[in-house]
C-alpha cells in the first residue's frame, strides 16, 4: 500500500471515529477531510470563484473538453465530465453560471494522474456550465450552454 493511501485511512479513521463519538458533524469531517474551501462555494460568479480559488484570471482554452448534454431534461442531475490532455494539472473545478452559487465541484489532482472528472450537478435554469483548471498554477476555462427544459418537453 502507498503511503498516501495509508494517510486517508488513518484520516478517515479518525474522522468516522470523532462523528460516531459526536465530537464532528458528518459535514464537518467531509469538511475536514477534503480541505473545504467555503469562500470558494459561496461565490456568485466566474471571476470570484478563480478568485476565491487563488487565480487572478482564466484564459480561454480549447484543450479542454466539456462532456454533457446540450438540452437537460431533468436540471436536478445534469451530468458533466471535464478532460484534457495537458500535463500538470492541479485541479478541476465545474461551475454553473446561473446558479445560486456557482461552484459546483471542485477536485484536486494527484500528480500523474489523469486528468478527468465527472460528476452531476443541479441547473436551477439553462445556464453557461465552466471548467476551471489549473496548470502549472495558471488558471483556463472553457464553457458551454446547456438548456434545462422543464418536464422533459424539449423546450
Amino acid at each position: 500500500m502507498n503511503q498516501q493511501r495509508r494517510d486517508m485511512l488513518r484520516v478517515s479513521t479518525v474522522l468516522g471515529l470523532a462523528v460516531a463519538t459526536g465530537l464532528m458533524t458528518p459535514k464537518d469531517a467531509r469538511a475536514a477531510a477534503e480541505g473545504w474551501n467555503s469562500a470558494a462555494f459561496d461565490t456568485k460568479s466566474l471571476n470570484d470563484t478563480i478568485k476565491a480559488l487563488g487565480g487572478t484570471t482564466a484564459a480561454t482554452s480549447k484543450d479542454l473538453v466539456i462532456t454533457a448534454p446540450d438540452i437537460a431534461e431533468n436540471g436536478a442531475v445534469v451530468p458533466v465530465s471535464v478532460t484534457t490532455k495537458l500535463a500538470d494539472v492541479q485541479q478541476i473545478a465545474i461551475l454553473v453560471e446561473k446558479n445560486p452559487n456557482a461552484l459546483s465541484a471542485n477536485f484536486t489532482i494527484p500528480p500523474g494522474t489523469d486528468a478527468y472528472v465527472s460528476t452531476r450537478v443541479k441547473m436551477a435554469q439553462t445556464s453557461n456550465i465552466h471548467a476551471l483548471v489549473k496548470v502549472d498554477g495558471k488558471w483556463l476555462v472553457a464553457s458551454k450552454e446547456i438548456k434545462v427544459t422543464l418536464g422533459g418537453c424539449g423546450g
